[in-house]
């Protein structure tokens, strides 16, 4: 996916009444009166939402006479969730790196510490 494409589908999921909008298509596809159901905002501020998420891929709309059916198109999620993986397993690398070698220099700083001392004089 292209970084534009990514922008765009991070730009979307990063509204809350939008990832819930997602969240309702997951349950299959339904109209915008029923998906805007549960939000109190105007018409305009619903179709203003659901335009930034076609631009994103993440839905599609067909029209049906006058009723506006909407449906989830889960491929940019997915191209979404394996740039996340991508990078996780990166920085999952980078940090066992970072852990292991703070696990070596504590051990040989362990090793090379010298001994505790101890008095060796006797009380009287």
């Amino acid at each position: 996916m292209k970084r534009i494409e990514l922008d765009l589908v991070f730009g979307a999921l990063s509204d809350p009444t939008r990832r819930g909008m997602l969240e309702r298509l997951a349950e299959g596809e339904t109209n915008v009166r029923t998906l805007a159901e549960p939000y109190d905002i105007s018409q305009p501020a619903v179709s203003k939402h659901l335009a930034v998420l076609e631009r994103a891929g993440l839905v599609a709309r067909t029209k049906h006479g006058r009723e506006h059916r909407i449906r989830a198109v889960p491929a940019p999620l997915e191209e979404a969730r394996s740039w996340i993986g991508h990078y996780a397993r990166h920085w999952k690398r980078q940090f066992d790196a970072v852990e292991a070698y703070l696990e070596a220099h504590d051990m040989k700083t362990e090793a090379s510490a010298p001994a505790p001392r101890r008095d060796t004089k006797k009380e009287t």
